[in-house]
């Protein structure tokens, strides 16, 4: 090959690592300067609604330990709920095969931190952060909610609703930062920023899973007692 040619392909090697890089950059600040006034770490600051939807995650780190995620979460949503923030929390996570059900597991944690099963409901679709957030849209027949995840992945989440015209808010789960967390998550949140921004505003992108319609039955406060 030429010099010549040698010089071309490295420069067009650069120009498209800073071009994608620049996209990355910002897209990454629009998803987190949009949403970041409908995020909430205060509970007693959060606005109520009737449904809480907590975003699937393993309860186990890659190292086999349990995960401060997992328990982060389903930790707060319990909290929100025994606080009347919440009435009804809807769990939606992947369950690919026999092996690996995340609804099922916060479900579980959740009965064990005091909410009643009748006021949990389990989306087994939530493949996505995308999947999740549309489904209580499609298939839920939400419009308003409390999403209730780790910070960092809180502004995806919030981007996405938000786009899509749900009248949604944020609260971060307060989590043990330990382990493999600090390395890996939020740096894979960075390029999966970019492309929710491709899915909601380019590519319309549906959940994978059509389901049909399920009705939430919220309990009032006279049904609890």
């Amino acid at each position: 090959m030429k010099p010549a040619t040698k010089r071309k392909l490295k420069r067009w090697f650069w120009f498209g690592f800073f071009g994608f890089a620049l996209i990355v950059l910002l897209t990454n600040r629009w998803v987190v300067n949009s949403t970041n006034g409908y995020l909430y770490t205060n509970w007693s600051l959060l606005p109520e609604n009737d449904v809480g939807l907590v975003m699937g995650t393993s309860p186990y780190r890659s190292d086999g330990k349990s995960s401060a995620e997992f328990y982060g979460r389903v930790r707060a949503a319990a909290q929100l709920y025994q606080l009347g923030k919440v009435k009804h929390l809807i769990v939606s996570g992947a369950n690919p095969d026999s092996t690996y059900n995340e609804p099922r597991q916060m479900l579980r944690e959740l009965v064990r931190l005091g909410v009643p099963e009748k006021d949990i409901t389990m989306d087994f679709a939530g493949f996505r952060t995308l999947d999740s957030i549309t489904r209580a849209d499609i298939v839920f027949g939400l419009k308003r909610f409390t999403i209730i995840t780790t910070r960092y992945h809180s502004w995806r989440a919030l981007f996405i609703a938000r786009k899509l015209d749900l009248n949604a808010v944020g609260y971060a789960a307060p989590i043990d930062v330990t382990g493999d967390y600090g390395r890996r998550n939020p740096w894979r949140e960075i390029l999966a920023r970019t492309l929710a921004v491709f899915d909601v505003i380019f590519f319309g992108t549906e959940p994978t899973v059509q389901s049909e319609p399920q009705e939430i039955k919220i309990t009032n406060d006279a049904e609890k007692t």
